[in-house]
């Protein structure tokens, strides 16, 4: 694999475990960290990909330096998914709790007890199956992720086994998905709008569009979003053009923003091509996520 930051002595080796399980992680810590408050986002990678090949597609580390956040990077193991997907098609890692988003929550709050992160800018963004695993913890862990970001996912409870999942990556998720999101997190955990930013190339043979769309209606269902018509703005990222469309809730503040990326595919837009699943051209992901992010800290 390609190395993944030109820090490398920033790029720590980690681990974490607790009672759903253990998993390794790599940890960035950019040079301008001194020990003051800083955001965590947390990045999930796609099947196949380890923390370092992310890294190195997304370039977020270097975007770490820039604006002086940490980056955790979980990594899947072979043994739970032979391909290193995340398993967010299956029920038993769908809830609070449980499985793996219990683990990555877990790992989360493992670098909060370890260094000064401010805990209202946390966040978890992913890639495919990291995506859609980081579309689960924004449902099932609001108290924790103050935003969510998404590229090529799905929507919470889109499948329930790994047939369906196969389904729902080319045609959509069935059944009941969009009832019930807000209901997942553990009693007495105070439900709040978790806000999300999603990008989709409109050329994505592995993961069908119509999940963005699902994954945009069970985010407005889900929070009760009634506030203004969503706004659409067009312009040409990087030779692509790319639609991006808010909705915003009652307060006027985003709650989804949604990039279509025209003549793209299953890759990470802007990313670097000595990482997997990356597309040189625009819209660069990684820097709209940050800004998003940014916009977005936890009330």
């Amino acid at each position: 694999m390609p190395p993944a930051s030109q820090h490398e002595d920033r790029f720590l080796a980690a681990s974490y475990s607790g009672p759903a399980g253990t998993r390794a992680y790599r940890l960035y810590v950019p040079r301008g960290y001194t020990g003051q408050a800083v955001p965590l986002l947390v990045m999930l990678h796609g099947c196949t990909q380890n923390p370092e090949d992310f890294a190195a597609g997304t370039r977020m580390n270097a975007l770490a330096e820039t604006h002086t956040f940490l980056v955790a990077y979980p990594a899947q193991s072979a043994s739970a998914n032979h391909s290193r997907c995340w398993n967010w098609f299956d029920p038993a890692h769908q809830t609070r709790a449980h499985g793996e988003p219990a683990i990555i929550a877990g790992l989360t709050q493992q670098v909060l007890a370890t260094y000064n992160v401010d805990a209202r800018r946390v966040s978890v963004a992913g890639l495919s199956a990291g995506g859609a695993m980081a579309a689960v913890l924004g449902v099932t862990y609001p108290d924790l992720y103050a935003a969510v970001g998404v590229h090529s996912g799905l929507a919470h409870g889109a499948a329930g086994d790994l047939v369906s999942a196969m389904a729902a990556m080319q045609r959509g998720g069935s059944g009941p998905i969009l009832p019930g999101a807000r209901a997942t997190a553990a009693p007495g955990v105070l439900p709040r709008d978790v806000p999300m930013i999603l990008f989709h190339g409109d050329r994505d043979t592995a993961v069908s569009l119509r999940n963005a769309e699902q994954l945009v209606a069970q985010w407005i269902a889900a929070h009760n979003r009634h506030g203004p018509p969503p706004e659409t703005t067009e312009q040409v990222v990087g030779g692509h053009q790319a639609t991006r469309i808010i909705y915003r809730d009652r307060s006027g503040q985003a709650l989804v923003e949604q990039w279509r990326v025209a003549g793209l595919g299953h890759a990470w837009f802007g990313g670097d091509p000595t990482g997997s699943y990356t597309d040189a051209h625009g819209p660069d992901v990684s820097a709209e996520m940050v800004r998003f992010f940014t916009e977005h800290p936890r009330a």
